[in-house]
């Protein structure tokens, strides 16, 4: 069996935390680790996961696939074409390998199983299934007649044979519906035989091939021709990036589930949340005697029914109830817990106003470490730099702003033109404009230094790089 992880996704709703350069999947909303190491775990021990995701998130995805010890395949998406093709990358590589006949196991990276155990067991029983050429999607056991969800309708009257439990029957799929009202949603309660759409999957690599192929020949096609030239970089896999353009968008409900007379449903009741607002966070997470949620320094008095998230200071509450309150270095959100949907209206009329808070976090993660942009004016910026042992910059140069260096902790290897010497800490050097340099951690602790940039123009894209040991040159 491959697990296939699709990673993409930019998680607007929950915002301010989640950002489009640090989306959801990356975040630990639910434990230590974060979502897309929770959904690695839950696999137990497996010797290879594929995992899909955006070219922006890449050294994000390698480094917490490095922190679990787990090799894997990142296939990078040169723009987003939805989960039709994106399965359709792992499946034609499962095939040029040899293994076309092997299940692939579709899961997002960004749901929740509290029962894992469970789940276990449902993916242990549906292998066969999609061992003998079906189609094999899980549905959720509703627990609420809910209206964000897409429904399975399954056909009771026809279990599959190869399924002996009552408890764990599959079913041939009757239909996939659309996100109802309220109404209908409870009439489908009532009804019966009704499942929420995870959007996991199970099927055979070269059946799920065949199936596109009868349906959605062009998607196919459009995959095939981006994996004819792929490139190997480190842990990545780069697919012919204006052959994946021209792939159509769509998703592998519409494109190939709907359509299938090989689809079949197994019901999974394990705890499950696709963690899609910070309403349903506040569901699933443990609460106080008065039905809070408090994360990080939060004091709350007088408060009921609340979610309050602080990263770096103190915030406090007073008198209020079903409130949504999170606070980032650099954006609140502060929210009534009924209306949180709407956020993404918040997100929207951000990115309409050219803001940088929907992009990324003050504080933003690279290959070699991370920096802070702690102040910035009209012709200086002061970002705090940490560069992890052994990690090095690439070799560069800017055509609009000079840098001055200070070394807070640990000893930094610099290279400044033809010269290249130590600087240790409470020593500081200075970058002109236009000099060629590195930056680079000789050390076995972590390089933190202050940065002081000044120049006419500082954003990042004011960085030539010449050499860079991340392929970004």
């Amino acid at each position: 069996m491959i697990p296939v992880i699709m990673a993409g996704g930019s998680g607007t709703r929950l915002w301010p935390l989640s950002r489009t350069q640090y989306p959801k999947q990356f975040l630990a909303l639910n434990s230590d680790l974060s979502m897309l190491q929770e959904t690695v775990r839950r696999l137990g021990n497996v010797s290879q996961v594929s995992l899909i995701c955006n070219e922006e998130h890449r050294f994000l995805a390698a480094e917490q696939m490095r922190v679990l010890n787990q090799s894997c395949s990142i296939f990078l998406e040169p723009v987003g074409r939805n989960t039709a093709p994106a399965i359709a990358l792992a499946a034609i590589d499962a095939v040029n390998k040899g293994q076309g006949s092997e299940c692939l196991l579709v899961l997002a990276a960004d749901h929740v199983i509290d029962d894992e155990l469970t789940f276990q067991q449902v993916i242990a029983q549906a292998e066969p299934l999609a061992q003998e050429g079906m189609l094999v999607t899980f549905g959720i056991v509703p627990q609420h007649p809910e209206t964000g969800y897409g429904y399975i309708r399954a056909d009771v009257s026809s279990r599959v044979p190869e399924t002996k439990s009552e408890e764990h029957s599959a079913y041939s799929v009757s239909a996939f519906v659309e996100k109802p009202d309220l109404v209908t949603a409870e009439t489908y309660l009532a009804e019966g035989g009704y499942y929420w759409n995870s959007g996991m999957f199970m099927f055979r690599a070269d059946r799920y091939l065949e199936e596109l192929r009868k349906f959605r020949p062009d998607i196919l096609e459009a995959c095939q021709k981006s994996m004819l030239n792929t490139v190997a970089d480190m842990d990545f896999v780069r697919v012919d990036a204006d052959a994946f353009s021209a792939c159509p968008d769509e998703s592998v409900d519409y494109a190939v589930m709907e359509k299938t007379n090989c689809a079949v449903v197994l019901p999974l009741d394990a705890g499950w949340s696709d963690v899609g607002s910070w309403a349903a966070l506040w569901e699933i997470k443990d609460k106080d005697s008065f039905g809070n949620v408090l994360d990080g320094d939060v004091i709350a008095h007088s408060t009921t029914d609340s979610f309050v998230m602080s990263s770096n200071r103190l915030v406090t509450t007073l008198g209020v109830d079903n409130l949504v309150i999170v606070d980032t270095p650099d954006a609140l959100l502060v929210a009534d817990k009924s209306k949180i949907e709407d956020v993404k209206k918040i997100v929207a009329e951000i990115k309409d106003n050219d803001r940088n808070e929907t992009f990324q976090h003050r504080e933003v993660y690279r290959p070699w470490g991370k920096y802070d942009s702690i102040d910035v004016g009209e012709r200086y910026q002061v970002k705090r730099i940490t560069v992890k042992s052994g990690a090095r910059l690439s070799v560069q140069k800017h055509h609009h702003r000079a840098e001055h260096w200070i070394v807070v902790s640990g000893t930094a290897k610099v290279t400044k033109g033809e010269e290249t010497f130590l600087v240790t800490e409470n020593q500081s050097t200075y970058i002109p404009l236009g000099e060629i340099h590195c930056l680079e951690n000789p050390g076995k602790v972590e390089l933190e230094l202050i940065e002081i940039q000044s120049g006419s123009y500082l954003g990042e894209d004011d960085i030539v790089r010449l050499e860079d040991q991340y392929g970004r040159a």
